[in-house]
């Protein structure tokens, strides 16, 4: 489809959410008429949604709704022409506690937004993966051949999600294409995510730094560059039926990370080990480097924001927000 989304009929799930919120605004900006599902809770409240730009309002239809909810997901899906789907339970130390609720979202919900896609005869759907769906790298760069090695409850549900979604596009005709972000990063991320974990706990001045493993390597992707991707994915028509990763193509462990974070802040701290943040043995993913060759000949999507740019404006906002942080709370 055209890469201009004037006036076109757009639902985003899971957009309250970190990236889902940076994409529905996006979305919005380029003219697109959005429908942003929020999950349903008893204070009304919608995610990051909540400080949604005035100016972009009436471009937005927020409407609250749970995935794992069959009519819920027909109402959302009812009258769009492209869906965008990220809702998803995504910690994965939460997972370990809780599988079945991630069993629920993560593959019924999806299954949900499918058969509502399929009915609602919706021009391309462009469902969320994640680079843990790989496991630790057996070769690096990853490219999108490289086995899928469950290594959490969490992935696990994302691989069950991802091969329904491909199967709906061989046995139905429903044109859909993966979204394969690899770990995203930028203003709004919670603390249970490692870099803005970090940063709060180096601004609140923590005397010690708690963190899991040191040793894993990460592809860290500025959140912009993640939502441009999912808009060149969802434009191309090269990409139906196809898994595209997202990603920087550059490695740095959470040792070093920690330390350009020091660097930013100007506070030079002990790195300690938090026992609540390290996985069990087997389940640590410990390199994650993305191959985003497929991205760039099928899409013409390539990451602008380098690494030290992007940290520098997610301290900022973390800093901005410090208060909005729970101090101790790293490990949701």
């Amino acid at each position: 489809m055209a890469k201009n989304w004037k006036g076109v009929k757009v639902l985003v799930t899971g957009a309250g959410g970190f990236i889902g919120s940076h994409l529905t605004e996006e979305l919005a900006r380029r003219g697109a008429s959005v429908r942003a599902l929020v999950r349903y809770n008893s204070r009304g409240h919608w995610g990051f949604l909540e400080d949604l730009d005035p100016a972009l309002k009436p471009r937005v239809d927020i409407i609250a709704g749970d995935v794992t909810d069959p009519n819920s997901v027909d109402e959302a899906v009812d009258g769009r022409e492209v869906v965008f789907h990220l809702a998803a339970l995504i910690a994965i130390p939460y997972s370990y506690s809780a599988p079945a609720s991630y069993v629920a979202t993560n593959v019924q919900g999806t299954l949900n937004v499918l058969e509502a896609c399929r009915r609602g005869r919706v021009r391309k759907l462009v469902h969320t993966s994640t680079s843990e769906v790989y496991g630790t790298a057996r070769v690096v760069p990853i490219t999108e051949e490289h086995p899928l090695q469950a290594q959490s409850p969490y992935a696990a549900t994302k691989i069950a999600a991802d091969q329904i979604a491909l199967s709906f596009e061989k046995s139905f005709g429903l044109p859909v294409a993966i979204c394969r972000p690899f770990n995203t990063y930028g203003p709004r991320q919670s603390a249970r995510a490692v870099i803005p974990s970090i940063a709060c706990q180096l601004l609140q001045d923590k005397p010690r730094l708690k963190l899991g493993a040191l040793s894993p390597v990460r592809d860290f992707n500025f959140v912009s560059d993640t939502v441009d991707g999912f808009l060149a994915v969802a434009a191309s028509r090269a990409s139906v039926g196809e898994v595209i990763n997202i990603g920087s193509g550059r490695g740095v462990s959470i040792g070093e990370t920690a330390r350009l974070l020091m660097k930013l802040t100007g506070r030079r701290v002990e790195i300690g080990s938090d026992r609540a943040r390290v996985r069990p043995e087997r389940s640590e993913v410990m390199r994650l480097i993305c191959g985003n060759s497929k991205a760039r000949r099928l899409t013409g999507w390539r990451p602008r924001v380098p690494l030290a740019q992007g940290l520098a404006r997610t301290v900022d906002y973390v800093r901005s927000r410090l208060s909005d942080y729970k101090a101790g709370l790293y490990n949701v």
